[in-house]
């Protein structure tokens, strides 16, 4: 988040009054916190093409309500698979909370790269060393010294002197 540069400057975050919107959501549409919220770009038009139709079919105060349900979400998932799935839900016409989030669920999916496990039976140090090779020739130069045991080796002499009449 980039720094406030005028003295005495504010920088309100919408998710820090989601819980005090749930309660009054007609202090919504004119708070400070969406119009900052707006232009940093984590309000985006998909949002606001979300809320109107949600408002459209719930009514103003059940419609804004929901959204804020939908902005609660943000905190368990990333902004980008929200706005996916706001668009998603959208476009079907689901207009619920959990519309959106199984929406950003599927969105979160799809970004996700399936790895497949090779079977244990074609696993070998020879079919691994390649990869190995691979990993190591891509890490940093290690500097560490390399380790020394000649403090234990002190030990062993002290053990020695002890037990000599």
């Amino acid at each position: 988040m980039p720094r406030l540069i005028a003295k005495g400057g504010t920088r309100l975050e919408l998710d820090h009054y989601l819980e005090a919107l749930v309660r009054k959501p007609g202090a919504l549409p004119g708070a400070a916190a969406l119009d900052q919220g707006r232009s940093a770009g984590r309000f985006t038009p998909v949002h606001d093409a979300w809320w109107e139709a949600a408002v459209k079919t719930q009514g103003e105060r059940d419609g804004t309500r929901t959204l804020i349900e939908v902005l609660l979400l943000g905190r368990h998932s990333p902004h980008e698979h929200l706005v996916n799935g706001l668009a998603d839900a959208l476009k079907t016409g689901a207009l619920t909370a959990d519309a959106v989030a199984l929406e950003a669920r599927k969105a979160a999916g799809a970004d996700a790269i399936p790895v497949e496990a090779p079977e244990p039976a074609t696993v070998s140090r020879t079919s691994i060393a390649p990869l190995a090779a691979a990993v190591r020739a891509r890490l940093p130069p290690d500097k560490r010294p390399l380790p020394s045991v000649a403090h234990y080796d002190q030990l062993l002499r002290l053990r020695r002197d002890r037990h000599t009449p």
